[in-house]
């Protein structure tokens, strides 16, 4: 019968069997997540990612970019309030800091902040119209429930927007309202990625 191994014993042979890494993905284990702490610094702290980048050896350096160009973008989204705005034009200088064709960033900044005025102004709007019709729509379905099973006087109101259905319901639309603008947030994220 032949020998039980662990599962530790196991796991050894497997990572033998990959062999060494090379030297990029050695650089890329240490440096992401060193741009990574960096930007998530930044972003808390302030500073210049220009000065801190210039730290690091050419060969690291790219990989630092990359783990700072992820938190950044991470930390772009939809204009909801004033801390969002704040980090949004925070992430947002620092990702034209640490990239090279600031005219091609630029051109990516001006539709961002198209889709964001949008989202401000007409999808605001939007949201206010969708609330306020789901608001009657769901005041009117409980009050009638109410009324068919005697539970409620004539004349008498119910407050809707406390129940959690029109909770669930309302999150549910406004998620939906929201999905078109992350869709394209995220396509020009995707653009800034491809930015050198």
């Amino acid at each position: 019968m032949g020998e039980i191994k662990s599962a530790f014993e196991r796991a050894m042979e497997r990572v033998e069997k990959l062999g060494k890494p090379s030297e990029e993905e050695v650089l890329k284990w240490k440096y992401i997540p060193e741009g990574q702490k960096l930007a998530a610094e930044y972003l808390r702290e302030g500073g210049s990612l220009v000065a801190e980048l210039g730290k690091h050896q050419e060969k690291a350096k790219r990989f630092v970019v990359m783990g700072a160009e992820e938190i950044l973008l991470r930390n772009i989204g939809l204009p909801v309030n004033d801390v969002v705005r704040k980090n949004n034009k925070r992430a947002m200088e620092g990702i034209k800091a640490i990239k090279t064709d600031k005219g091609a960033i630029e051109n990516v900044y001006s539709k961002m902040r198209r889709i964001f005025a949008h989202y401000e102004n007409e999808g605001e709007q939007q949201r206010r119209q969708a609330y306020e019709g789901l608001r009657q729509d769901f005041q009117a379905r409980i009050e009638q429930a109410m009324r068919e099973h005697g539970g409620l006087p004539p004349g008498a109101r119910v407050e809707s927007e406390g129940h959690p259905q029109f909770q669930e319901e309302w999150h549910r639309i406004s998620a939906q309202l929201d999905s078109q603008y992350l869709k394209l947030l995220d396509e020009y994220k995707q653009e800034i990625t491809k930015i050198r």
